[in-house]
């Protein structure tokens, strides 16, 4: 990697990486050009010169989380430490230009999430030039679609990466404040996403994970007839044993033809992320998701008709203006008679700039808590029974992480679980010696705990 203005002299750089992994594909772009600059990415914090956060901005916890992170990379400047800079990039600035340098005077300079490639310049103006922030944030929604000059550089701890196919969103949610950061939909080409696969799989990578906003709307914005499948397509064909995974569908993305695919695939996992968000005709109104109401309800079942045994995974959104106790009490019964594998909820959080933000007959805080609760308890149950199922079963696990002390089982992840701990791990037992990171190996489900399961090596 060279880049010829050398604006680095060897300064050594932590990264701090929030919220979800499209971002963490934000922080490699940026990553990647700061090494080709010269300076040394990915320290521990306590020894490095700079520090810089890539944010979230979603919901209000993120914006919390995003605070915490910044101020204790302030806290070591100056405090006899190493570090004499701190860089803020991403979602927060994006959204808060104005206010991030006001409410977090410590940082040295703020780059937006259209501003990544220009990492290494903005570094080296924060540290030849201390106390005079730098504020290197585009105005407005992203515009730009990245490509990456070092599509083999990855952040991912194991043998799997993340493919961003495409960035922004078509869809106009009224919780969302996603667009207005993000922008509307600009897909990447076919061609261009299969280089980046091939990279990935020539450096060790056995999973391919496909993200976007929504990766069901992926290539409609070309007009030109791209569009999920024919990218799959396209990466079903590369050579090699590997695994590719879909995260962060919509229902209306989830046709006949896509399910044929994958059914079908060499590589593609029958493994579905659709956040439906709710299953109540009324509050999916209101969310902006009228074109869902009709699909929620049989979509799981049309799904497991076409693929029998595929993984499903959705996420639900409690506490939104207009919910009541009826609207909640259908979700948990949805919840119980659908059975996700894997479901996340959370708390309506008002975003500034949507629609939704000063809606009416919004539930306390409180109630909406105790709905997401109920729904959690229910989906506990929902899991203890799957993962039981399972036992005596057999699967393929890519294994990840190897045993700290001889006799510890490996960490792995078989084709139901996603990476970073989303859907939990696969531990182990009996892995032949000589196995490393990015082998698959045949397992025999023999327990679980919690939502990990527990297997033996065949």
């Amino acid at each position: 990697m060279r880049n010829e203005s050398k604006p680095g002299r060897g300064e050594k750089v932590a990264l701090v990486s929030l919220g979800c992994p499209k971002n963490l594909v934000d922080l490699q772009v940026a990553a990647a050009a700061l090494a080709a600059a010269g300076f040394d990415v990915g320290v521990p914090e306590g020894e490095a010169d700079a520090i810089f956060v890539n944010t979230c901005a979603f919901i209000e916890s993120a914006r919390e989380e995003a605070l915490d992170a910044i101020e204790e990379a302030c806290s070591r400047k100056g405090a006899g430490g190493r570090c004499r800079a701190v860089v803020v990039a991403g979602c927060l600035p994006q959204r808060y230009r104005g206010k991030v340098l006001e409410a977090c005077p410590g940082v040295d300079a703020i780059l937006g999430t259209d501003d990544l490639e220009a990492a290494p310049a903005v570094l080296r103006r924060a540290l030849d030039a201390p106390g005079r922030p730098v504020d290197a944030v585009s105005p407005g929604p992203s515009k730009k679609l990245f490509t990456s000059k070092a599509p083999w550089f990855t952040l991912t701890p194991g043998p799997y990466a993340y493919l961003k196919v495409a960035e922004g969103c078509r869809h106009a949610c009224s919780f969302c404040a996603i667009p207005g950061i993000r922008g509307r939909l600009r897909s990447r080409p076919v061609a261009e996403c299969v280089a980046e696969a091939r990279a990935l799989l020539r450096r060790g990578i056995r999973e391919l994970d496909v993200i976007a906003q929504d990766v069901t709307a992926y290539g409609l914005d070309l007009h030109d007839g791209t569009d999920l499948v024919s990218l799959l397509r396209a990466l079903d064909a590369l050579p090699g044993r590997f695994r590719v995974r879909l995260l962060y569908g919509h229902p209306a993305g989830i046709t006949d033809e896509l399910l044929d695919f994958v059914a079908a695939s060499r590589h593609v996992l029958p493994y579905f992320d659709i956040p439906v968000q709710h299953c109540s005709a009324s509050v999916l109104r209101a969310m902006h998701r009228a074109d869902t109401v009709a699909l929620v309800p049989d979509m799981a079942a049309r799904i497991r008709a076409k693929i029998p045994g595929a993984t499903l995974r959705t996420t639900c959104l409690v506490g939104f203006p207009g919910e009541t106790a009826s609207d909640a009490a259908s979700l948990v019964r949805f919840a119980r008679e659908t059975k996700f594998d894997h479901l996340g909820a959370f708390v309506f959080s008002p975003e500034e700039g949507t629609p939704a933000f000063d809606m009416p007959k919004r539930p306390a805080a409180r109630v909406a808590e105790a709905r997401r609760a109920r729904l959690m308890a229910a989906q506990a149950q929902v899991v203890e029974e799957k993962l039981a199922a399972l036992e005596g079963t057999e699967d393929e696990v890519l294994l990840e992480t190897p045993p700290a002390k001889r006799g510890a089982p490996w960490t792995g992840r078989t084709g139901r679980q996603a990476p970073d701990d989303i859907d939990g791990v696969t531990l182990v037992r009996g892995v032949p010696a000589g196995a490393k990171p990015g082998d698959f190996v045949r397992v025999r489900i023999v327990g679980h705990a919690d939502y990990d399961l527990v297997a033996q090596a065949l």
